[in-house]
């Protein structure tokens, strides 16, 4: 490792040159041509209302949150149901035990009130 060192940091001040070096370049030479229709919502077909940087309900994050920790908890039981025979209680008990403890924090945000939607 002690090699390659010098290596590695020439490397990364070599990648670090060039991408501010091709930002300068378009801040610098790209067009800049404003259109009015360039500002049009694309798509979706609803005109925006308001600042873009108005404050979204937490519970929109909250939501996003728990259904990513439960999209990863699936990720862990896959792997876990297929290889069931061969970890015998020791797998179980674990699982159980993982299981449990995200029973417990869905059980929380269902008392905190994170689904429902007023």
């Amino acid at each position: 490792m002690n090699d390659n060192f010098p290596i590695l940091i020439l490397l990364f001040l070599v990648a670090a040159v060039v991408v501010l070096a091709f930002l300068a370049l378009t801040v610098f030479f790209g067009p800049k041509r404003p259109n009015p229709d360039k500002g049009l919502p694309f798509e979706c077909g609803t005109v925006g209302v308001g600042d873009a940087r108005a404050p979204f309900p937490i519970k929109y994050y909250l939501a996003g949150i728990i259904f990513a920790v439960f999209d990863v908890e699936l990720a862990f039981l896959y792997p876990w149901a297929v290889a069931f025979r061969d970890l015998r209680l020791v797998g179980f008990v674990s699982m159980m035990i993982f299981l449990a403890i995200l029973a417990v924090g869905l059980y929380y945000a269902v008392r905190r009130g994170v689904f429902e939607w007023k």
